[in-house]
């Protein structure tokens, strides 16, 4: 199906699914844009709107979310880098950084979830990562009203 504000969409595990390009530490990178919503694609409005707003401001969110995410980071690096016994392989996979362009390599972006509308009216969005250090649970920030308002383990936007 097409949505003229989604684009191309296909109906798979209760997500309407696409793609989008979201620039992240100065990479530009396609992922998989998942919309929260029935097989009949009843898209609310503030799903819509969530999704407009953050297109157009897509820059000072991201902006806001690296500083969140290198932020996060600084606090659990020492914790992850302790769970490695090699030197090596902790530098590899949770490295001593000193600024947002060091997550560039660490941090990938891979999909955004538009969420269902709940009772408050938020507009909701998700934005889950693969990261180096923690390759089962990844990296999840939620967003509400264009505002990043956690960053941590995918469980919180999932």
């Amino acid at each position: 199906m097409y949505d003229e504000l989604f684009g191309e969409l296909e109906y798979k595990n209760n997500f309407w699914r696409g793609e989008m390009i979201i620039n992240m530490f100065n990479v530009e990178r396609k992922i998989l844009l998942s919309v929260d919503a029935h097989e009949d694609a009843d898209f609310s409005n503030i799903q819509r709107v969530a999704f407009q707003n953050f297109i157009q401001d897509m820059s000072p969110i991201m902006s806001e979310a690296e500083k969140e995410v290198y932020e996060y980071y600084s606090e659990i690096v020492d914790e992850y880098r302790e769970m490695v016994d090699d030197e090596s392989l902790a530098n590899k996979i949770a490295p001593k950084i000193d600024s947002l362009t060091g997550l560039a390599e660490l941090v990938k972006p891979t999909e955004l979830i538009v969420r269902r509308v709940r009772k408050n009216g938020k507009r909701r969005l998700g934005l889950l990562c693969d990261v180096s250090w923690d390759i089962e649970d990844g990296l999840g920030m939620k967003i509400n009203d264009e505002v990043v308002e956690e960053v941590g383990y995918q469980d919180i936007v999932l």
